[in-house]
């Protein structure tokens, strides 16, 4: 198995084999709780237009996303994965936008297959990323707008990395508390609370809290992803 690390929409496009589009800091992070709290399925979707088309579609639907960390206008919410704490998901549908991860989707048009990861199911990815044994895994660090390299990204693909060759990390819960003096340090800035509360920082440096997968699956412009239960590896 060929491990290759890359980096941002260039990285997406380049990435080829079993694919894994990394957004800790949230996308990702975000859509593994939504699943969790019972979302049925996720459209993720590059642009703005077509998230309002397809709420035209799918008017049931949460409109959810950002640009600039900023909730777009006239979506229910924005990227924060603490804004549901207490909200009854099940059987929801999400449409989903942002300026990293579903960009990376969007862009990995070489991809044989495209997972979706951060920390909360990195275990769970791996595992299922073994049970494939692919011959070529590319793991795309999206990073911040998908234009600039992000520490929290670049740890998790070496974490994953790490996983599937079978190599502890043995620092690796230092190096996730570590992250609030780098790219992280957004979510303790009080003039930003509005845009990056601090809970959504210490919801996504949880490491392999959720056993599933994130699946993606093209249907015409957008994305689907599901969550598929996986067994935790020991």
């Amino acid at each position: 198995m060929e491990i290759r690390i890359l980096q941002l929409i260039e990285g997406a496009r380049k990435a080829s084999g079993l694919t894994v589009i990394i957004d800790v800091f949230r996308a990702f992070s975000l859509e593994a709780y939504l699943f969790a709290g019972g979302v049925e399925k996720i459209y993720a979707v590059g642009s703005l237009e077509e998230a309002y088309r397809l709420k035209e579609q799918h008017p049931q639907a949460l409109l959810v996303g950002e640009r600039g960390g900023v909730k777009c206008e006239g979506f229910d919410y924005g990227n924060s994965p603490s804004a549901f704490i207490g909200q009854d998901l099940r059987g929801r549908t999400v449409i989903h936008t942002t300026s990293a991860g579903t960009q990376g989707i969007d862009n990995a048009i070489n991809a044989q297959e495209i997972v979706v990861g951060s920390f909360v199911n990195a275990a769970a990815t791996a595992a299922y990323i073994k049970s494939r044994d692919p011959q070529t895994v590319s793991l795309v660090c999206m990073g911040l707008h998908g234009v600039q390299p992000t520490a929290e990204d670049t740890l998790c693909a070496e974490y994953l990395q790490s996983l599937l060759n079978g190599e502890a990390m043995a620092d690796i819960d230092e190096r996730l508390l570590d992250l609030k003096n780098s790219d992280g340090r957004k979510f303790f800035d009080e003039a930003q609370q509005a845009v990056f509360p601090q809970p959504d920082f210490w919801m996504c440096i949880r490491r392999d809290i959720f056993p599933f997968v994130i699946k993606t699956a093209r249907q015409a412009k957008a994305s689907v992803n599901r969550a598929v239960q996986i067994s935790q590896p020991d």
